[in-house]
């Protein structure tokens, strides 16, 4: 296996690199393109004088009768547009975007550059009618400061969640539990819109279930955040930008989903009249995913003498649901004044049913085999309800904006589990043998207020701007657990108050930044920033009384520089510094007991990590092809990694927690293009590699090691409206601080025909087809026992798919609202987030 993912990852990168090439000195096939001349400009908003980003330009003939275009582009991030190798001459630019008037105007193409200035489109007032060329984004576009997957062009997405759009996404991993790495890390931060979800924070796998794939636009890969952002998140941020609202009638969008893994039902409805502006969403749905699991460990005494040798293996069924509804209002009163006002609840809950069988094996000493059946139910749901309100005043001179944001949201959360066991035997269950019973009760409050400003003032030339911004957050939340031993025959229940955990956790951190954007010439631009952050934490654990009361500053300082080798082509260099606070499930002292070999409780004197990244990037696109190569460099000097020891050599027990205990450094290589190699075909991916190193002196360890990955995705759009689409993610197994992590594939095949003049879509998918399941396998390390374990998760997937789409189905115009990112803390584990 580990041949065939070296032999991938060149054989990719040598296709990507030689396209590239191919595609630059390809000559253009559109009549009339074959010269030297080069035709730029700009597309703008009539009234706001804002860039349209995505707006369609094409090059037509002079006579007014031939629409027949001769060549024609996308508009980029900033309304610019470039048309390059035109033959000089007269002729006719258009200018188009949904929910804009088309204008069209004669121009003369010199030899050299012509600048057409800029197309001022004003919002159409009717049903536009049909568009000679329409632009559709890549899968994936390569952009300076970072990656976008754009989800809504990824046909095999349809009646999935957010869980399939992340494993589709470049730099990302998902495994078969919904746990996500960026970069080979677990420590990133996940924001929807700009903005942070406190689910997401709390639960990231059982949240991503939640949010139906249909519902995204595009998944952002912010590598190197600047000032602006929140410290948090040393791999980098990940952005899930949703589909907004529309500029025009009344429209909306009903689907429906069904398979093996999940069901789902989703809806839409938008529309803008005058100055205001609705957008909403309502949508639910059920998944199911089983598995089986076996783990082996020996335990070792202080000589090295194996003692016990503990075998499980377990069946798994892990069923949920969710639902998901949002609303927003825009209101523009007037000229360079905008409010908003956007709420969402976004629930989930489900079982996981476990039966464990357990033989634990006396290597030395006289003792006889344990033996024992466990049956466990554990359960958990969870509420997020969001408030957000904006104001945004912008002015006459071109990018000058301040806005005030403030958001509240309450993040509720329950768990729990009850178990019964069977001692002595590994046979079938007889209720009536149970030798010990068990159940837990958990609730976990909280709720977040955040307030914060922004302004950004150009400086002199267009190149110059300060942004400058302040921001407060106030968080609070806690943990409330019971855990009761049930006597036999009767149920009673007998409180365990030692097992049981009481605490209160507040986190309040304040902020502000600054940047300063300049340009040195014509081909170098930089950025320089900072940003200080204070923190101030309070505990107070009510079942030992005692706590905590603390505070500290922290410097984040943050800048690039790029250089622009020509029009296509740009090199990058940026450094940051990013903090990483721990989250609640890092903290929260409470001894889960359900694994009756492992002991699991939080931190609460954990530190915050400091990681300084550094990372130099190479980006070109020439027409139909893109290629971005980066080399970065992260360390972290005060890791939170989790560790486990050994506690009862004899009964090969085990805990589980987290330390401030590790040095890591990353190294890595990644590679990611697109190209088109044929009309109609679409083809983008790269490899990943890195090298990790971990050391800790706490623990006397030092791992390293060389892992990689391979994300692959093409499309071809056939006749009578069918489309076929493949995707294709590998990764090898990485060096962990006491072990190995696992290995992972992923792959899918997808169909879609849209009928209904383009209103109705039908899309099949399969995942995984040749594996049922894929074994997730992993090995603890330390001096007093060795572990391996495997989690078998079912993997092969079919789903049907059916959207219709109602009323004025035009996109959204390209203007932003801005949103609240509260990215500034470090998830839980698997069970709590990022890790």
């Amino acid at each position: 296996m580990r041949y065939f993912y070296v032999w991938g990852l060149t054989g990719l990168l040598s296709g990507l690199v030689s396209a590239a090439a191919h595609a630059q000195q390809a000559p253009a096939t559109a009549a009339g393109v074959a010269g030297p001349g080069r035709l730029t400009g700009a597309v703008l908003d009539s009234l706001k004088g804002q860039p349209v980003p995505y707006a369609t330009v094409v090059l037509l003939p002079p006579d007014a009768t031939d629409s027949k275009p001769v060549t024609g582009a996308a508009t980029d991030e900033q309304g610019r547009f470039v048309l390059d190798k035109l033959t000089p001459g007269a002729y006719r630019l258009q200018a188009s975007f949904v929910g804009y008037a088309t204008r069209t105007r004669p121009v003369t193409v010199a030899a050299g550059t012509t600048e057409a200035g800029s197309f001022r489109l004003p919002a159409a007032g009717t049903t536009l009618g049909e568009v000679v060329v329409t632009a559709t984004k890549p899968v994936v576009e390569v952009r300076p400061d970072r990656l976008v997957y754009n989800a809504d062009q990824d046909l095999s997405n349809a009646g999935g969640t957010a869980a399939d759009v992340l494993r589709k996404a470049p730099l990302l991993a998902v495994d078969g539990d919904g746990n996500v790495k960026m970069r080979g890390s677990g420590n990133f931060r996940v924001l929807i819109n700009n903005k942070p979800s406190p689910t997401l924070a709390k639960n990231l796998a059982e949240a991503l279930k939640s949010i139906p794939a249909e519902q995204i636009q595009s998944v952002e890969l912010i590598t190197t955040p600047p000032a602006k952002y929140d410290g948090e998140g040393t791999a980098g941020i990940i952005n899930i930008v949703l589909k907004k609202g529309v500029q025009q009638k009344a429209n909306g969008r009903v689907s429906a989903s069904t398979g093996n893994r999940n069901t789902s039902l989703n809806s839409s409805l938008n529309f803008r009249t005058g100055k205001l502006g609705f957008t909403s969403s309502l949508g639910g749905g059920l998944w199911y995913n089983p598995g089986w699991s076996n783990r082996e460990r020996t335990s070792f005494d202080e000589s090295g003498t194996a003692t016990s040798l503990l075998e499980q293996n377990s069946d798994v069924q892990n069923n949920g649901g969710w639902y998901y509804g949002s609303v927003g209002l825009d209101f523009d009163p007037a000229e360079y004044h905008s409010f908003s006002l956007a709420g969402s609840l976004n629930g989930w809950g489900g079982t996981s049913d476990q039966l464990l069988y357990s033989r634990t094996t006396p290597l030395v000493g006289a003792l006889g085999e344990q033996l024992f059946v466990r049956d466990n139910s554990n359960r958990f749901s969870g509420l997020n309800t969001e408030l957000t309100g904006t104001y945004t005043r912008t002015f006459a001179q071109k990018g000058r904006e301040w806005s005030v944001l403030g958001q509240y949201a309450g993040n509720p959360s329950t768990s729990g589990y009850d178990f019964e066991q069977y001692a002595g035997h590994l046979g079938p269950l007889n209720p009536g043998q149970t030798s010990y019973r068990e159940r837990s009760r958990g609730r976990q409050p909280g709720s977040e207020s955040t307030i914060q400003t922004d302004f950004v003032q150009p400086l002199g030339k267009k190149e110059q701007k300060l942004e400058t911004g302040l921001k407060a957050i106030w968080r609070t939340t806690g943990s409330v657990v019971s855990v009761d031993s049930l006597r036999r025959g009767t149920g009673e229940a007998i409180r365990l108050p030692a097992r049981g955990t009481d605490f209160d956790y507040q986190q309040n951190v304040q902020a502000a930044y600054a940047t300063y954007s300049f340009g040195l010439g014509k081909k170098v631009s930089m950025s320089l920033g900072a940003r200080l952050e204070r923190t101030a934490l309070e505990a107070d654990f009510r079942t030992t009384d005692t706590g905590f009361k603390r505070s500290y500053y922290t410097p984040l300082p943050n800048g690039n520089a790029q250089l622009k080798l020509s029009e296509e082509s740009s090199l990058r260099l940026a450094y940051s510094r990013r903090i990483t606070r721990p989250y609640i499930y890092y903290l929260n002292p409470f001894r889960d007991v359900s694994d009756p070999n492992v002991v699991s409780f939080g931190n609460p004197d954990l530190d915050a990590e400091l990681t300084d990244s550094y990372e130099l990037s190479y980006n070109t696109s020439i027409k139909t092809a893109s290629l971005s190569v980066s080399g970065s460099v992260r360390r972290t000097g005060n890791a939170i990694e989790q560790v486990s020891r050994l506690l009862d050599p004899t009964r090969s027990l085990t805990e589980q927690t987290y330390r401030n205990v590790a040095a890591n450094t990353f190294y890595e290589l990644n590679v990611y293009g697109s190209v088109k190699p044929a009309k109609g075909w679409d083809l983008s991916g790269g490899p990943n590699v890195r090298y990790v190193t971990r050391r800790s002196t706490a623990l006397n360890l030092r791992r390293q090691g060389v892992t990689a990955g391979l994300n692959l995705n093409t499309s071809y759009k056939l006749p009578k409206e069918f489309t076929v689409q493949a995707f294709l993610y590998g990764s090898l197994r990485e060096p962990e601080i006491q072990g190995t992590g696992s290995a992972n594939l992923f792959y899918s095949l997808g169909a879609k025909k849209t009928f209904w003049k383009e209103r109705a879509d039908l899309t099949l998918n399969v995942t995984n087809p040749f594996n049922q399941y894929w074994a997730y396998r992993n090995s603890l390390r330390t001096p007093f026992f060795e572990e391996a374990s495997e989690y078998q998760a079912a993997n092969r997937a079919v789903r049907l798919s059916f959207g219709y789409r109602f009323g004025d189905a035009s996109a959204g115009g390209p203007k932003r609202r801005k949103t609240i990112s509260n990215d500034d803390v470090k998830g839980g584990s698997q069970q709590g987030g990022q890790q």
